[in-house]
């Protein structure tokens, strides 16, 4: 049996908190362990700020950051588990790993225009 998947997300961020609540539901099985780490007493297999800069996941004892962790969330839910499949070929990996250091820049406007719109 494969071990539960670890997800560590930003609970503080809008945008996380929507992808997270969209991958909940996606996520029927249950494969997915989800880590707020928003909070202080939250439990941080690495440094706290580092897993609050970037999207994190551990699967099979492995730890993996950015386009990959992403991918292995994809490869846990049926649904998506052929995105996270084909994120296994080392270009397609990289282009996601551009994409998602492109987004970490726009990525505080981005929340900024999320909370305000909640105000």
């Amino acid at each position: 049996m494969r071990d539960r998947l670890e997800v560590w997300y930003d609970g503080a961020c809008p945008l996380c908190t929507r992808e997270i609540a969209l991958m909940r539901r996606l996520d029927r099985r249950g494969a997915i362990e989800f880590r707020d780490v928003s909070t202080p007493d939250s439990l941080c297999p690495i440094d706290r700020r580092a897993l609050l800069e970037r999207f994190h996941a551990r699967e099979n004892g492995v730890m993996l950051s950015g386009a990959a962790a992403f991918a292995a969330m994809w490869r846990a839910i049926p649904l998506l588990r052929p995105l996270g499949l084909i994120a296994r070929w080392k270009p397609v990996l990289a282009l996601l790993e551009q994409a998602y250091l492109r987004f970490l820049k726009i990525r505080p406007r981005l929340q900024r225009m999320v909370r305000e719109r909640q105000a």
